[in-house]
């Protein structure tokens, strides 16, 4: 399978709380392009903190003709977790002690896609760590200011491969990458 992230970010990189943020800025249009996403994965990923977000909101809903509710309530969920032993949501896997392996291994198995919406902190590991084939960027024409950022003020860097840009009528914008390795740097020649 391949592994995609699918993150709505603000133009100065913030992603936590996008509940209160971005979802005035979703038009019809792009609404339609999540519902879409969530109809094309096998199965999803989480972090603990995203996978207890998701299952109390989405996990309890049952209008299974909305997009998202039934992909998600249909489809095997992944959490990866060293301290959640007994998770309530139907047909969740825990992931836990060598997560790289586990990840490596659902990615070698056959299927389409296995997702990851929002969950930042294990966005950042799971490209840290070389696992993402994908990056799904839904860039929300706000500057918050304040919150967790997808990407850390110090961390690794990477090259990006840009598959697809869109935008959408409200100025939400879609940027879809691959990553590429380590990013080449322009040498100063002195001339």
């Amino acid at each position: 399978m391949k592994l995609t992230t699918n993150q709505q970010i603000s133009v100065d990189g913030v992603v936590q709380d996008n509940g209160s943020w971005a979802r005035s800025q979703f038009d019809e249009e792009a609404l339609n392009f999540v519902g879409d996403f969530y109809q094309r994965a096998d199965a999803f990923l989480f972090g603990r903190g995203t996978y207890d977000l998701f299952a109390g909101y989405w996990g309890v809903r049952k209008d299974m003709d909305n997009p998202i509710v039934g992909a998600l309530n249909t489809k095997p969920k992944y959490v990866a977790s060293n301290t959640l032993t007994d998770p309530q949501w139907a047909d969740t896997t825990v992931l836990s002690g060598d997560v790289a392996a586990a990840i490596r291994e659902l990615k070698g198995a056959p299927g389409g896609e296995l997702q990851v919406h929002g969950s930042g902190t294990l966005t950042r590991w799971l490209l840290e760590n070389e696992l993402v084939d994908e990056i799904n960027l839904l860039i929300i024409p706000i500057i918050v200011g304040k919150g967790a950022r997808l990407f850390p003020e110090h961390g690794p860097d990477l090259a990006l491969d840009q598959v697809e840009s869109r935008a959408f009528p409200k100025g939400i914008t879609l940027q879809i990458y691959r990553p590429a390795g380590r990013p080449q740097y322009a040498t100063d020649s002195g001339e």
